[in-house]
């Protein structure tokens, strides 16, 4: 019998990959050389061979689903899965499956070390002594702050726990209805968008990015926040019209961002916000955590080899 033939284009398994040959000995897998993902002429070009993808955050467009003639299931690596057309490959018999919650943890962390760096004015206390000064730049405590968190979802609920143990006002907004119980058990106060944005010391981005998050963030959003506010993005870069914010950072409209993820991956070299010292620049890495990746290796490979293998005979 001939073996599946996989595509592994999901960069961190392709990195650990020797370490899972053993669970994946029954296919044939290929692994691509991948710069952050593979974009749709790069999958038209490979997919009609393969049964099955485990994939980061490649472009499987409608054009790329439609010459998947063998394809069974895609399995995204993570979370997101913006990336892929759903509903129109589940409509050609193709299944989609992903790792909800996968990266609650470090991202939600991450989420919060931006809070702390702008808040305790770490990286600004850190250029100037290493510049030879002694200047103390005015900080101050969580307690005495306010987060605005969009999209209360698995990360956004790690967030305002971690925020409410450090007694921070927490806002929340999304387009699901949240739970009563569960907003006050995490001291969260839904409020409509624009009231969360006037209100928020630091507005962290925990959506899915949908046609209704896209650019949920521009040039409006950004006046309605406060000149002294920070936003912080660790969901999808074109949550955020990011021409937009580097206007509104220039004009000081706001204070700075932390930014994980951008509108082009990788970040070009050319863009205005490498040169910002009131920026906090990461390379789409807030899911950095050994423990957390092995696990989604794990569960990605699991799902693989549950859609892959053929249907055992029940026996009554």
């Amino acid at each position: 019998m001939n073996k599946y033939k996989v595509l592994i284009s999901a960069p961190y398994l392709q990195g650990e990959f020797e370490n899972y040959k053993e669970q994946l000995k029954d296919f044939d897998c290929v692994l691509p050389e991948v710069v952050e993902r593979l974009e749709e002429k790069a999958l038209l070009d490979i997919i009609p061979g393969f049964d099955g993808v485990i994939c980061g955050d490649d472009r499987f467009s409608r054009a790329v689903i439609d010459k998947a003639e063998r394809l069974k299931v895609i399995v995204k690596w993570g979370t997101g899965i913006d990336s892929i057309d759903r509903a129109y490959a589940e409509s050609k018999g193709i299944n989609v499956c992903n790792t909800p919650g996968a990266f609650t943890e470090p991202v939600s962390d991450t989420v919060m070390a931006g809070i702390l760096a702008f808040s305790r004015r770490i990286l600004e206390s850190d250029r100037l002594m290493k510049k030879g000064g002694w200047d103390k730049p005015p900080g101050r405590t969580l307690g005495e702050s306010s987060l605005g968190i969009v999209g209360v979802g698995n990360v956004g609920r790690a967030v305002a726990r971690k925020a409410h143990c450090f007694r921070m006002k927490i806002y929340g907004n999304d387009i699901i209805e949240i739970p009563r119980e569960i907003a006050r058990g995490l001291g969260i106060e839904m409020v409509p968008l624009e009231e969360l944005l006037k209100r928020s010391d630091f507005v962290s981005l925990n959506c899915d990015l949908n046609p209704s998050s896209f650019h949920l963030m521009g040039r409006v959003e950004f006046r309605r926040m406060r000149r002294s506010a920070y936003l912080i993005n660790t969901a999808r870069g074109p949550v955020v019209n990011e021409a937009e914010l580097i206007q509104s950072l220039q004009r000081g409209e706001i204070a700075g961002a932390a930014l994980d993820v951008f509108e082009e991956e990788p970040l070009p070299r050319t863009s205005f916000l490498r040169g910002m010292s009131n920026v906090i620049l990461s390379s789409h890495n807030s899911n950095s955590s050994p423990m957390y990746r092995e696990n989604v290796h794990k569960q990605s490979i699991k799902l693989l080899i549950e859609h892959l293998s053929p249907p055992r005979e029940v026996i009554i």
